[in-house]
């Protein structure tokens, strides 16, 4: 039988969900979890990977078992053994061909920020500080460009090892919330901190420190060093995986 779990966690701790050799990974958490209470040594394969530090509202992962425990009870079992930093909030079967990958149709992503002079401890392991002043209409009206299919090469950090930067984005929302912007951004797929990447491009545009055309001669040239920096990870998070 096939399962799927979706997956909610805070990065903050992890180097990403990918398993690593030298450091503690949220895929590693769970499977070592999930193999002692089956029994059974069992991998999961997730929608994709996010990188260390950024968090997700529903990961989704699949993992095949022949155990005949429902789904709901195992999610139960397993949660008490997982570190209060990672939950399964679902698991349910689905048809053996489902793939957690390569079923996908939809990612959204969500990244908070929120407009401070000062650090704001509480919100530091979920919001990325963006120093004022900002003109959210300018962000707005530079982000319409980025909608719909793109090579979006510019907005990709280097290492990456995809030759086809080719997406589409189907949205590109920003919502004012008090002194926070959130981001929230869906699309087919997203290339290595490629969010991350447009909203710290966005912010810089917002900021006045990049001209409002920045986007679209990003997407014109290919050309990364035209854009704002990186943002941190701690913003992100992966919001909902659609099939």
């Amino acid at each position: 039988m096939r399962y799927v779990m979706v997956v909610e966690y805070d990065g903050t701790d992890y180097s990403g969900w990918q398993r690593q050799d030298n450091a503690p990974s949220v895929q590693q958490t769970i499977e070592d979890k999930l193999s002692i209470f089956l029994q059974k040594k069992t991998v999961i394969v997730a929608s994709g990977r996010t990188d260390k530090g950024v968090h997700a509202y529903g990961q989704v992962a699949h993992f095949d078992t022949d155990s005949t425990v429902p789904p709901s009870n195992m999610r139960y079992a397993v949660n008490t053994m997982l570190p209060q930093d990672i939950r399964i909030v679902d698991m349910y079967e689905v048809a053996p061909d489902f793939h957690a990958q390569y079923s996908a149709k939809r990612k959204t992503y969500v990244y908070k920020t929120y407009v401070s002079r000062v650090l704001s401890p509480m919100r530091a392991r979920y919001y990325a500080q963006v120093i004022p002043e900002v003109d959210v209409e300018r962000m707005k009206e530079a982000a319409k460009c980025l909608v719909g299919e793109h090579d979006f090469r510019a907005f990709c950090s280097t290492g990456s090892s995809i030759q086809n930067k080719v997406r589409e984005l189907y949205r590109v929302d920003i919502d004012v919330r008090g002194d926070e912007i959130i981001f929230e951004i869906e699309g087919n797929g997203f290339l290595y901190n490629m969010v991350r990447i447009i909203v710290g491009t966005l912010v810089f545009i917002g900021r006045g420190m990049l001209p409002v055309d920045t986007t679209q001669r990003m997407l014109d040239t290919g050309i990364r060093k035209l854009g704002g920096k990186t943002y941190p990870a701690c913003g992100l998070a992966l919001k909902s995986v659609k099939y």
